[in-house]
């Protein structure tokens, strides 16, 4: 299989995702701003996962992008990574909709945090696949920022049990530390 094919999949995936969480978001019955208040928590968990699946979307196609080659388990490990991507809009309107409660908060981070997993098992399968001197491999390297972003939500799925907006202002700061494309690969593939 070509990656073409895997990357053409993933998009179509991830567009459905993002066409689904934006159905969760219900139109007021009032006219005024007051009516646009009810609805601010699941408006601003429909912005933070859309900044979410943004930022999977870029990286995923960083990823591929550098990769040579793929085989059946960077197939498996990507399906694997959709997987936890497919939850994400259920988790976020949970999560909007009883306005931050604690367990939902907790879920949410969950299906972060297995995303994030699946995202570490597809780079290791690329890597594998396309060798341990390959772009790929250099510009994945130790990959702090990845083992940080796991360890953060970890962190903030703990937090849930103090306090919920702990846990999303984590949620929020893994976020920052990825908005921006991953350089590292944009890097390895320039020279």
């Amino acid at each position: 299989m070509s990656k073409g094919r895997l990357e053409a999949f993933s998009d179509g995936v991830i567009a459905i995702l993002i066409t689904i969480m934006v159905l969760d978001l219900r139109v007021p019955h009032e006219t005024s701003l007051a009516g646009l208040r009810p609805v601010i928590p699941t408006f601003f968990s429909y912005v933070l996962s859309y900044i979410f699946i943004g930022i999977y979307w870029n990286n995923h196609h960083h990823l591929l992008h550098a990769a040579q080659r793929v085989n059946g388990a960077i197939l498996w490990a990507n399906l694997h990574l959709l997987f936890w991507l497919s939850l994400v809009p259920f988790a976020t309107a949970w999560m909007g909709q009883n306005h931050f409660a604690a367990v939902t908060v907790a879920v949410y981070g969950v299906a972060l945090l297995m995303a994030a997993i699946a995202f570490s098992i597809l780079a290791r399968a690329l890597i594998a696949c396309n060798g341990a001197d390959s772009p790929i491999a250099i510009a994945i390297g130790s990959d702090r920022k990845g083992k940080a972003s796991l360890a953060i939500y970890a962190v903030a799925i703990v937090c849930t049990r103090v306090n919920p907006w702990i846990s999303v202002s984590l949620y929020v700061l893994v976020a920052v530390i990825w908005f921006v494309p991953d350089r590292r690969i944009e890097r390895v593939m320039a020279q």
